[in-house]
Parts: structure tokens; sequence; C-alpha cells
């Protein structure tokens, strides 16, 4: 059986595109997948009812992320594979890598392939690269990886430890979000207003530092702050919605230590930082249907 975890950026996406660092955690939610020796090469997508067949040259990215990744195994039998997804998709929390993931170590469990988590991982891009084009790497990574950690693109995973697990509650604005778009609106903004985009940049990467050592030394109180500066900065580059922005304070007023956006923006989801479970459930429930508590151990 394959998985594939969703993720959950917790501060520097967008400039993590643009060579900065990010820290992202992998979250028990994802994907799972078994693959069987067919008659045709299928991947099937439950709960969505869809089965789709490979083409380099489809309309579906489905279709051709299926095929890209199919072409990296250059001998074996026909395979039919079916997923059971349990991510929203287009929502930020990583749907598109976990399916990615997930059918590559289905594909490697049928076949015998032996390879590591972080290996993995780095087979996904070719599934990502479908949909998103110019993706950072830091879905796909942390889907095969898990854990916590600071990732900055073309070097290896920093993972982060702490004794003091993170409460996040995730909350979905059900507002459908494309990460191509967005990235392509952050980069135009950066050729249009490059001084301006590059300090948004370095003032997220400050962030991210301060971020590092907060989790490390289980600061929540001080990582919260940082998420919500994240959330302002993140904002200024026009990628927050009026619901995001919404879930957030109401997220805050039901005692989160701080609240932001995930993922690309323009809808999608955000979550919340709960000092404790207790405090997690309360917001979890002002955070309304769909919302769900994960909890991640550095």
């Amino acid at each position: 059986m394959g998985f594939g975890r969703g993720k959950v950026i917790l501060l520097g996406e967008h400039a993590v595109v643009h060579g900065f660092p990010a820290i992202a955690v992998g979250i028990d939610r994802g994907v799972t997948a078994e693959a069987t020796i067919g008659r045709a090469d299928l991947l099937r997508l439950a709960p969505w009812g869809l089965t789709i067949q490979p083409d380099p040259h489809g309309s579906e990215p489905l279709e051709r992320a299926f095929a890209a990744v199919l072409a990296t195994y250059p001998e074996r039998p026909p395979l039919r594979i079916d997923a059971q997804v349990e991510l929203p998709a287009g929502a930020g929390l990583g749907c598109s890598a976990a399916i990615g993931v997930a059918v590559l170590d289905a594909i490697d469990a049928a076949l015998g392939v032996q390879r590591s988590r972080e290996a993995l991982g780095a087979a996904a891009l070719v599934w990502e690269q479908v949909f998103h084009g110019n993706p950072s790497g830091v879905d796909n990574t942390m889907s095969a990886v898990g854990g916590v950690a600071l990732f900055r693109r073309g070097q290896p995973l920093e993972p982060l430890y702490s004794n003091k697990p993170l409460h996040l509650v995730i909350g979905c604005t059900e507002e459908p979000s494309s990460t191509k778009e967005m990235v392509a609106s952050v980069a135009r903004q950066l050729r249009e207003e490059p001084k301006r985009v590059e300090g948004a940049f370095e003032a997220i990467e400050s962030l991210v530092r301060n971020a590092k050592v907060a989790i490390e030394t289980g600061d929540h109180v001080g990582l919260g702050q940082l998420l919500d500066l994240n959330h302002t900065i993140l904002s200024s580059l026009m990628l927050c919605t009026t619901k995001l922005d919404a879930m957030c304070r109401a997220a805050r007023a039901a005692g989160a230590l701080g609240a932001k956006m995930t993922g690309a923006g323009g809808g999608g989801c955000m979550f919340a930082l709960a000092p404790k479970p207790e405090e997690a459930r309360r917001i979890r429930d002002v955070l309304g249907q769909g919302a769900f508590i994960a909890e991640v151990s550095p």
C-alpha cells in the first residue's frame, strides 16, 4: 500500500518558489493507493469516481501526470492503481503531491522497487510539474517524508525537532485555489515591482529563521506571532481572500496563538496554532464543517 501525506506550510510559501526557505509539516491525512497488475494502465480515484488513462498529450492534468510517472518505469507490466483521496483538492494541503507520492509508492511496492522516502519525494516532482509548472518541491518532499522541516529549493531537507507537539487546526474556505495562477501572480508582481516583492520575501525569510528557533525551543506563543506576521505579508501580495482573513480572525478569537493562510492562497485553506488539544477542539468547532485537527510531532 502506498501513502502520500498532506502538508501544511507553516511559513514561507511563495517566497520558497524563489529560493527562500520555508517551514512545512506533513500531516497524517492524505492519500492511500494500491497497484496491481492489470490489462491496461488505469488510475482510479475515490471518492471522486474518476478513472484516468495515461496520456502525455491529454487535456486533463491527471492524464499527463499519470503518463509522466509511468514513463519513469521503462520496463513494467500494465498497472491498475486504486487511490483513496482524503484531502480537498486545490486547497493548499498538497493534494496533488499526495496523490503523486501515493501512486509512485504503490507502484514501487508492486514492482519491488526499493528507495528511500526522500528519493520517493524527489521522484514525485515529475507529477507536480504537470500540475504547477514551476513547483518548489516542498509539497512532494513533505508528502513523502513527513515531520517538520526547513526546506530550501535545491538543498537537502533540514528536519526540525522539539519535545513539544504542534496542535494545528485546519479550516477550508471551500473557495477553489490555483497554485499555478497564484505563483504566476506573484512572479508578475516581482517583475513589475521588484523592490516591494523582494522586500516581502526577505521579511518572510526573517520570520522563517525565527520560527525555526521557536519550534526547536517550544516557544509556541512566539511561533503564533510569527504566523500572524507571515499572513499579513502574504495579504500584501494579494493572496488572501475575505473568507481566509475572516477564518483567521475567528480562530484567533477562539484562542489560537496564531493563524494564517497556507499554500498558494486565493482561496483554499488556513490553519491555526492551538496551545493545547482542548483549545484545538474549540477552534475546530468555530471554523465549521470540514475543519480538522492535525497533531504534528517535530
